[in-house]
């Protein structure tokens, strides 16, 4: 594994197109390693720790040692004919990663290095429902960075996905452990919310088409599945697929809120965040064709991937 500290990479790299990406040890860039290492792309990741660092390289990718909130790990890093796919995110806050610190500061400092390199192109993977004004933290630190690249000068493209689904995804995962363990089917509030579920595989098609002609997606995309599903119809029919068959609880948003909030101040990585619940309380969709009218195909419906990813 390769340390970037003290050293001259610009001197290092060849003049070949390389694709870089951060985040690359979450769920999302987990799957992207894989699937650009398998079509034979040159890949190398900023990795923060070393343990993530050793997984990346044992795939078969290039790693440098690096944090996005670090500026200083970041100097000579990129050369002009890399493309930059900017994963980097948190869904919670903890310690000195904050949404702030990452989302908003994570980005500019990326940008500015990728701006100095003249970079090919540069990819930033947001969310739908990324608002300025949002009183979700999440949702408006992701707003806040589609700016810093929109602003940047930088050819580019935005992802604004619904939510992810797929092999090793915390989402499922949460929901799977609590269904296994729970008499009930807890719903926070109501359960009303509508999200667009899309399948990993499906989003990495997504971005394999704009890896291959980059010129054709300079804008930003809302990616999301063929259904738009409330909470509570999420989670019953995972429910049904696992061959579940248990009465719903709605537990007030209120109290759910009050319980994260004390949750929270004592558990380092607590089970639900008051962040996250606000994510619950509001639609996460778009066109259920965005994806067909931007990409050309028709994604999977949320149930068939839970069959092949869980039960296949």
């Amino acid at each position: 594994m390769q340390e970037i500290l003290g050293t001259d990479w610009q001197q290092v790299f060849q003049a070949v197109q390389l694709i870089f990406i951060t985040g690359a040890s979450g769920f999302v860039g987990g799957h992207l390693v894989d699937y650009l290492l398998a079509k034979g792309h040159r890949v190398r990741c900023l990795a923060r720790s070393e343990r993530a660092g050793k997984s990346l390289s044992a795939k078969g990718a290039e790693v440098i040692r690096g944090d996005v909130t670090r500026s200083e790990t970041l100097t000579g890093i990129l050369s002009p004919e890399d493309f930059v796919i900017h994963l980097a995110g948190v869904i919670e806050e903890k310690g000195n990663a904050t949404f702030d610190a990452v989302h908003c500061n994570g980005t500019a400092n990326l940008v500015a290095e990728a701006k100095q390199a003249g970079v090919r192109h540069f990819f930033y993977q947001s969310a739908l429902g990324a608002d300025k004004n949002s009183w979700s933290g999440y949702l408006r630190t992701k707003a806040e960075a589609e700016e810093i690249v929109k602003h940047s000068g930088l050819r580019h493209t935005i992802f604004r996905p619904s939510l992810i689904i797929g092999p090793w995804d915390g989402f499922t995962k949460k929901l799977i452990d609590i269904l296994k363990l729970s008499p009930v089917i807890p719903i926070p509030g109501k359960g009303m919310a509508k999200f667009q579920p899309v399948y990993i595989k499906d989003w990495l098609v997504c971005i394999g088409n704009v890896i291959e002609n980059p010129d054709s997606y300079v804008s930003t995309y809302e990616i999301g599945g063929l259904e738009q599903l409330t909470y509570k119809e999420i989670v019953e029919t995972l429910s049904r697929s696992m061959g579940h068959s248990r009465p719903t609880l709605n537990i007030p948003m209120g109290l759910m809120k009050l319980g994260a909030a004390v949750i929270q101040s004592i558990l380092p990585s607590p089970p639900v965040t008051t962040d996250q619940l606000r994510l619950l309380e509001q639609d996460n969709i778009c066109d259920p064709k965005s994806i067909e009218k931007d990409f050309g195909f028709a994604p999977v419906k949320y149930e068939e991937a839970l069959k092949e990813f869980i039960f296949g």
